[in-house]
């Protein structure tokens, strides 16, 4: 296996009626979640071999859930199934281009019941590369399952990716997130972050200051600036990649999409600007689509638009 990803599988619920607040929606489509499943999916589709590792719970849903990953050729046999929880539950508003108010349903929620055993501790150990983020941080036993899942990978030499996919509604406060995170910065090559997330961890309210700080604790950072585009330091260097200019038909699942073709392009040892732009290109594709698993591209997909703006930048 070459991708083991530790975190959430969740359940998604998108309005099927565009522009009317979410309160009023009657009707929604379903769709599996979470950023750990659906970078799980994104990667699977680009290629790579990847095994995900958490909890559902043992209902009809969580059935689902399973299935579709195993149609999606990600190994699930290391996801436990927990009997007396249910997965998180996320409802999204769809009113382009700029409103995907979204409402979370998280207490108690089944992915924070992952107690990690040794054959998943063994099963990630063998991986090139592991991946996992802050939710999975957010309670116990999920909490010291991912630290542990972390410094096996650390001690074995995977290349360990962090995504800080801070969700407020997880946490007691932010200043907790942050320092939870802190604390796994010694096991991590790899830490991908929004500006807020970045200052959140460094424990700074200035990107600057934040990015000097966390440059000094890992090796590669991702910083996501939004629409300015992503740039990613290594050490002293950083290289920097506008977004990709799309249509836009839902937002949700953009950083997934990014992370997804960035780090299928690290795994094939690709420069750092190729990897911006497959993350560029993986991100808009999933923003021109709904849904966040079922909008993840192939890698047709992906080198089509590839070549696409090739051609465009060599016009210009």
């Amino acid at each position: 296996m070459e991708v083991a990803i530790v975190g959430r599988i969740g359940y998604d619920l998108y309005s099927e009626e565009p522009n009317v607040p979410l309160p009023e929606v009657r009707r929604f489509s379903r769709y599996l979640g979470g950023s750990s499943a659906n970078m799980a999916v994104g990667l699977s589709r680009l290629g790579a071999k990847v095994g995900i590792v958490g909890a559902v719970g043992t209902d009809r849903l969580s059935d689902f859930l399973i299935s579709f990953l195993d149609r999606e050729n990600v190994n699930t046999a290391h996801v436990q199934r927990v009997a007396g929880y249910l997965p998180s539950l996320c409802l999204t508003e769809v009113s382009p281009p700029d409103r995907f108010p979204q409402v979370f349903y998280r207490h108690e929620a089944v992915d924070t019941k992952l107690d990690i055993a040794a054959p998943a501790l063994d099963f990630i150990s063998g991986c090139r590369m592991f991946i996992t983020n802050g939710t999975s941080l957010c309670a116990s036993p999920s909490r010291e399952s991912t630290y542990f899942a972390l410094e096996r990978a650390h001690r074995a030499g995977c290349r360990v990716v962090f995504d800080v996919d801070f969700r407020a509604m997880s946490w007691p406060s932010a200043a907790e997130a942050g320092l939870a995170v802190r604390l796994a910065l010694p096991f991590v090559d790899v830490l991908i972050g929004n500006q807020l997330e970045l200052n959140l961890v460094a424990g700074h309210d200035d990107l600057d200051r934040s990015t000097a700080a966390l440059r000094e604790r890992v090796s590669m950072l991702v910083s996501k600036l939004g629409e300015q585009g992503t740039r990613v330091w290594q050490r002293a260097e950083s290289v920097f990649l506008p977004p990709y200019s799309v249509d836009v038909v839902s937002t949700i699942g953009a950083g997934d999409g990014f992370a997804s073709g960035f780090l299928y392009a690290l795994l094939a040892d690709k420069p750092v600007v190729d990897c911006l732009h497959y993350g560029n290109a993986a991100a808009a594709i999933v923003v021109s689509r709904l849904s966040c698993s079922e909008a993840m591209p192939t890698l047709d997909e992906v080198e089509t638009i590839l070549a696409a703006q090739r051609k465009q930048v060599a016009g210009d």
